[in-house]
């Protein structure tokens, strides 16, 4: 099945560029190319995507605040950033706004189908140097909730093997009621808003 990848992107060069790269790309398939957050927003539910690669720098409404929008309306869709800022902030309001993977603009064709096979496979794709900065992040400001539970780590870990909160609950012999309980603590100790958020930043402790 052909993967559907959309670019939100207001650089005319850049969006011509991805648009080629993944227009020539076996088993994928661009559903639309907008420079516009607002156009994206008004056409992008329609289409689909599977993957949307989204610039932060847009005119009005920026990229961050277009995966926000976006996310509730198609959830099942991952929104990769791709964008020249490297700071910590963005990076974080991003993740948090609904964002699954993280590239600066100098990534090369084949490190941007990369990520995009990566997401699609469940990861969360990242250029090296963002990972490190991620990762610094984390090492230099911990969890504001406390520190979790034994069966809040073991939560996690299961968690990151993809079960379901009911696959869980069975494994862990309890109720989904209290699985649904636990995370909710989790995300609010690790400060994050999803499941995969979650587990990366889990194992960056």
């Amino acid at each position: 099945m052909m993967v559907r990848v959309a670019i939100v992107e207001d650089n005319a060069a850049l969006r011509q560029t991805y648009s080629n790269w993944l227009s020539h790309a076996e088993g994928l398939t661009l559903v639309g190319a907008f420079d516009t957050a607002e156009r994206a927003l008004l056409e992008l539910p329609a289409q689909k995507p599977d993957v949307v690669l989204v610039d932060i720098n847009l005119p009005g409404i920026d990229g961050i605040e277009c995966v926000r929008k976006l996310k509730p309306r198609l959830t099942t869709s991952q929104f990769v950033m791709v964008t020249v800022y490297e700071d910590a902030q963005r990076i974080f309001r991003a993740l948090a706004a609904g964002a699954t993977g993280y590239l600066i603009k100098r990534a090369t064709r084949e490190e941007l189908l990369a990520a995009i096979a990566d997401v699609r496979r469940g990861g969360s794709p990242m250029s090296a140097q963002i990972a490190r900065k991620v990762v610094q992040s984390f090492q230099r400001t911990p969890p504001e909730g406390g520190a979790l539970s034994s069966r809040e780590r073991e939560i996690v870990e299961l968690l990151a093997t993809g079960l379901l909160y009911k696959e869980i609950a069975g494994q862990l012999e309890c109720s989904v009621y209290t699985i649904n309980a636990h995370v909710r603590s989790i995300y609010e100790k690790l400060q994050v808003h999803s499941r995969s958020q979650a587990v990366a930043k889990f194992r960056t402790q």
